[in-house]
Protein backbone atom coordinates (compact mmCIF):
# COMPACT_ATOMS: atom_id res chain seq x y z
CA UNK A 1 0.00 0.00 0.00
CA UNK A 2 0.91 3.49 -0.63
CA UNK A 3 3.02 4.16 2.67
CA UNK A 4 1.75 8.00 2.18
CA UNK A 5 -2.10 7.40 2.43
CA UNK A 6 -2.62 9.92 5.47
CA UNK A 7 -6.59 11.14 6.64
CA UNK A 8 -7.68 14.16 4.89
CA UNK A 9 -8.03 17.08 7.13
CA UNK A 10 -11.22 17.77 8.81
CA UNK A 11 -12.11 20.83 6.71
CA UNK A 12 -12.73 18.66 3.86
CA UNK A 13 -16.17 17.41 5.37
CA UNK A 14 -17.55 20.74 6.28
CA UNK A 15 -19.49 21.42 3.09
CA UNK A 16 -22.72 20.59 2.30
CA UNK A 17 -23.95 17.11 2.44
CA UNK A 18 -24.29 16.27 -1.35
CA UNK A 19 -21.31 17.63 -1.84
CA UNK A 20 -19.04 14.62 0.66
CA UNK A 21 -21.12 12.13 -0.62
CA UNK A 22 -19.67 13.00 -4.41
CA UNK A 23 -16.17 14.10 -3.63
CA UNK A 24 -15.62 10.42 -1.48
CA UNK A 25 -15.87 8.88 -4.65
CA UNK A 26 -12.17 8.21 -5.63
CA UNK A 27 -11.06 8.48 -2.21
CA UNK A 28 -9.15 5.76 0.07
CA UNK A 29 -11.13 4.14 2.62
CA UNK A 30 -8.59 2.59 5.18
CA UNK A 31 -8.76 0.38 7.82
CA UNK A 32 -5.59 -0.53 10.81
CA UNK A 33 -6.16 -3.45 13.03
CA UNK A 34 -3.79 -5.55 14.74
CA UNK A 35 -4.32 -8.24 12.35
CA UNK A 36 -2.82 -5.48 9.59
CA UNK A 37 -4.14 -2.97 6.97
CA UNK A 38 -6.74 -3.01 4.68
CA UNK A 39 -7.84 -0.12 2.37
CA UNK A 40 -10.58 0.41 -0.63
CA UNK A 41 -11.12 3.18 -3.32
CA UNK A 42 -14.95 4.77 -2.51
CA UNK A 43 -16.97 3.75 -5.47
CA UNK A 44 -20.35 4.33 -4.12
CA UNK A 45 -22.12 6.40 -1.67
CA UNK A 46 -25.42 7.66 -0.08
CA UNK A 47 -26.43 10.99 1.19
CA UNK A 48 -28.74 11.21 4.16
CA UNK A 49 -29.92 14.52 4.85
CA UNK A 50 -31.51 14.49 8.42
CA UNK A 51 -34.35 16.10 9.71
CA UNK A 52 -36.47 16.83 6.45
CA UNK A 53 -35.20 13.20 4.55
CA UNK A 54 -37.94 10.57 5.82
CA UNK A 55 -35.11 7.78 4.89
CA UNK A 56 -32.14 9.33 7.11
CA UNK A 57 -32.24 7.55 10.87
CA UNK A 58 -32.29 11.98 12.26
CA UNK A 59 -35.85 12.11 10.20
CA UNK A 60 -37.40 14.46 12.56
CA UNK A 61 -34.97 15.32 14.99
CA UNK A 62 -34.94 11.89 16.21
CA UNK A 63 -31.83 12.27 18.59
CA UNK A 64 -31.43 8.56 20.31
CA UNK A 65 -28.54 6.69 21.18
CA UNK A 66 -28.00 5.32 17.65
CA UNK A 67 -27.93 8.60 16.48
CA UNK A 68 -26.31 10.68 18.57
CA UNK A 69 -23.35 10.92 16.76
CA UNK A 70 -24.90 12.46 14.23
CA UNK A 71 -25.77 15.91 15.87
CA UNK A 72 -22.01 16.31 16.83
CA UNK A 73 -19.40 18.12 13.94
CA UNK A 74 -18.51 16.36 10.31
CA UNK A 75 -15.75 14.09 9.71
CA UNK A 76 -17.20 11.72 12.77
CA UNK A 77 -17.75 7.96 12.21
CA UNK A 78 -21.50 6.31 12.44
CA UNK A 79 -21.87 3.19 12.39
CA UNK A 80 -25.50 1.28 13.05
CA UNK A 81 -26.20 -1.93 12.77
CA UNK A 82 -28.92 -3.79 10.09
CA UNK A 83 -29.29 -7.35 10.90
CA UNK A 84 -26.37 -8.73 11.20
CA UNK A 85 -24.85 -6.22 9.53
CA UNK A 86 -22.35 -2.95 10.54
CA UNK A 87 -22.56 -0.07 8.02
CA UNK A 88 -20.43 2.61 7.95
CA UNK A 89 -21.12 6.55 7.52
CA UNK A 90 -19.62 9.49 8.12
CA UNK A 91 -21.21 12.28 9.86
CA UNK A 92 -21.76 15.79 7.94
CA UNK A 93 -23.95 19.00 7.82
CA UNK A 94 -22.35 20.68 11.27
CA UNK A 95 -23.45 20.67 15.19
CA UNK A 96 -26.85 19.89 15.12
CA UNK A 97 -27.74 19.30 11.87
CA UNK A 98 -27.96 15.17 11.56
CA UNK A 99 -26.71 14.37 7.91
CA UNK A 100 -24.50 12.12 7.01
CA UNK A 101 -23.01 9.52 3.95
CA UNK A 102 -23.51 5.99 3.98
CA UNK A 103 -20.12 4.21 2.05
CA UNK A 104 -22.28 2.01 0.06
CA UNK A 105 -19.31 0.37 -1.87
CA UNK A 106 -15.62 0.13 -2.49
CA UNK A 107 -12.67 -1.55 -4.17
CA UNK A 108 -10.38 -3.33 -2.68
CA UNK A 109 -6.59 -1.85 -2.69
CA UNK A 110 -4.89 -3.20 -0.31
CA UNK A 111 -4.46 -6.37 2.41
CA UNK A 112 -6.89 -8.33 0.10
CA UNK A 113 -5.62 -11.26 1.73
CA UNK A 114 -6.80 -10.07 4.98
CA UNK A 115 -10.34 -9.06 3.50
CA UNK A 116 -10.79 -12.62 1.82
CA UNK A 117 -9.87 -14.19 5.18
CA UNK A 118 -12.98 -12.15 7.22
CA UNK A 119 -15.04 -12.54 3.80
CA UNK A 120 -14.11 -15.69 2.02
CA UNK A 121 -16.10 -15.40 -1.55
CA UNK A 122 -15.05 -16.89 -5.11
CA UNK A 123 -15.91 -14.13 -6.87
CA UNK A 124 -13.60 -10.57 -5.68
CA UNK A 125 -16.16 -8.31 -7.40
CA UNK A 126 -18.31 -9.68 -4.02
CA UNK A 127 -16.10 -9.21 -1.62
CA UNK A 128 -16.73 -5.56 -0.97
CA UNK A 129 -19.92 -4.44 -3.35
CA UNK A 130 -22.12 -3.48 -0.88
CA UNK A 131 -22.63 -1.80 2.95
CA UNK A 132 -22.56 -4.96 5.06
CA UNK A 133 -19.88 -7.00 2.99
CA UNK A 134 -17.08 -3.78 2.92
CA UNK A 135 -17.52 -3.26 6.74
CA UNK A 136 -16.63 -7.06 7.37
CA UNK A 137 -13.87 -6.89 4.79
CA UNK A 138 -12.26 -4.32 5.82
CA UNK A 139 -12.29 -4.98 9.82
CA UNK A 140 -14.56 -2.03 10.42
CA UNK A 141 -17.55 -2.42 13.59
CA UNK A 142 -19.23 -0.54 15.82
CA UNK A 143 -16.12 -0.33 18.16
CA UNK A 144 -15.71 2.62 15.64
CA UNK A 145 -18.77 4.71 16.24
CA UNK A 146 -18.05 8.38 17.41
CA UNK A 147 -14.11 7.95 16.16
CA UNK A 148 -13.14 10.71 13.57
CA UNK A 149 -12.25 9.67 10.22
CA UNK A 150 -9.41 12.72 10.50
CA UNK A 151 -7.82 11.18 13.42
CA UNK A 152 -8.04 7.34 14.22
CA UNK A 153 -7.09 3.95 13.09
CA UNK A 154 -10.11 4.13 10.66
CA UNK A 155 -9.79 7.24 8.33
CA UNK A 156 -10.28 8.45 4.83
CA UNK A 157 -7.22 9.14 2.34
CA UNK A 158 -7.21 11.48 -0.69
CA UNK A 159 -7.25 9.76 -3.55
CA UNK A 160 -8.23 10.25 -7.27
CA UNK A 161 -10.83 11.76 -8.33
CA UNK A 162 -13.43 9.66 -10.62
CA UNK A 163 -13.32 11.19 -14.36
CA UNK A 164 -17.57 11.00 -14.26
CA UNK A 165 -19.94 10.60 -11.59
CA UNK A 166 -23.54 8.99 -11.54
CA UNK A 167 -26.43 10.03 -9.78
CA UNK A 168 -29.49 7.88 -9.00
CA UNK A 169 -32.14 7.08 -6.18
CA UNK A 170 -31.09 5.11 -3.03
CA UNK A 171 -30.56 1.26 -2.32
CA UNK A 172 -33.38 -0.12 -0.04
CA UNK A 173 -35.38 2.80 1.22
CA UNK A 174 -38.64 1.87 -0.24
CA UNK A 175 -40.70 2.04 2.72
CA UNK A 176 -39.56 5.86 3.01
CA UNK A 177 -42.47 7.80 1.25
CA UNK A 178 -41.48 10.38 -1.21
CA UNK A 179 -37.50 10.05 -0.17
CA UNK A 180 -37.40 6.84 -2.05
CA UNK A 181 -37.17 8.78 -5.07
CA UNK A 182 -34.01 11.82 -4.21
CA UNK A 183 -31.35 11.20 -6.22
CA UNK A 184 -28.96 11.08 -3.70
CA UNK A 185 -27.08 7.92 -4.59
CA UNK A 186 -23.46 8.68 -6.77
CA UNK A 187 -21.39 5.94 -7.58
CA UNK A 188 -18.42 5.40 -10.62
CA UNK A 189 -20.16 4.15 -13.81
CA UNK A 190 -18.60 1.13 -14.95
CA UNK A 191 -17.13 0.15 -11.63
CA UNK A 192 -17.26 -3.63 -10.84
CA UNK A 193 -17.95 -3.11 -7.06
CA UNK A 194 -21.32 -1.03 -7.23
CA UNK A 195 -23.51 -2.49 -5.12
CA UNK A 196 -25.84 -2.82 -8.41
Amino acid sequence: MNSTLSPLPKSFYIKPTLEVAKDLLGCVLVKITDEGITSGVIVETEAYLGVNDRAAHSFQNRRTKRTEIMFHEPGLVYTYQMHTHCLVNVVTGGLGIPEAVLIRAVEPLSGIELMLKRRPVSNIKNLTSGPGKLTKALGITMDDYGKAFYNSSLFIAEGKQPLTVEQGTRIGINNSGEAKDYPYRFFIPGNPFVSR
